[in-house]
């Protein structure tokens, strides 16, 4: 039990340090977070599919976000790369063991990799354009370069859950996986609709 605790702490710790590192180009105001700061996350959340685990995931960093969109899309993004990872070295364990080890698996962990990796090059692609002017034709340009990877992140993570859910035989092991897949896909698809957002209002 001890042994578990210790891991469950050490996992949520790495997670952390994993996001405030994807948020590094962030420059953190040495103020509280204010209420505007929170008003500007819960309106952003609404309109992604899933508001409260939007909210829930990104009001912590209200302070640095303030009522900045880029701000805001980078951070979203950043978590949801940090779900992805997790998930992705979940599945890894699984695809070894003799027990659950299925093509299905061995697909999903691909899958789950390259929506990580269609990620990066969207944040990579946003940490570039902090001097991009909003409207201009190299913005456009490069945010629907951020549209496409995300929503094939999205797409690679779909196509994890189609495999799984017609070559995995049922039991639990099945349901967990699917529920982790179905969480990673909710942050993904949440961070996609802050691009659009962002995309949208600025060009």
């Amino acid at each position: 039990m001890a042994r578990q605790l210790y891991t469950i702490t050490f996992l949520h710790l790495a997670t952390l340090l994993f996001i405030f590192r994807t948020i590094s180009a962030v420059r953190f105001p040495s103020r509280p977070t204010t209420t505007n700061d929170l008003d500007f996350i819960r309106t952003s959340c609404n309109a992604t599919l899933y508001p409260d685990v939007c909210f829930t995931s990104l009001a912590g960093y209200a302070y640095a976000v303030q009522d900045n969109p880029a701000r805001l899309a980078r951070l979203a993004i950043g978590v949801s790369i940090s779900r992805a990872k997790y998930t992705a070295a979940y599945l890894s364990k699984l695809s070894r063991s003799a027990a659950y080890s299925s093509a299905a698996v061995h697909d999903c962990v691909s899958n789950v990799g390259d929506a990580v990796e269609q990620m990066r090059g969207s944040l990579r692609q946003l940490r570039e354009m902090n001097h991009r002017r909003l409207g201009a034709p190299a913005f456009r340009f490069q945010m629907s370069n951020v549209q496409t990877w995300m929503s094939a992140a999205l797409t690679d993570e779909e196509t994890c859950t189609d495999g799984i859910t017609e070559e995995m035989e049922d039991g639990e092991t099945k349901t967990a996986v699917c529920e982790r897949i179905a969480d990673v896909k909710r942050f993904t698809s949440n961070a996609l609709a802050i691009v659009n957002t962002y995309a949208n209002n600025g060009a």
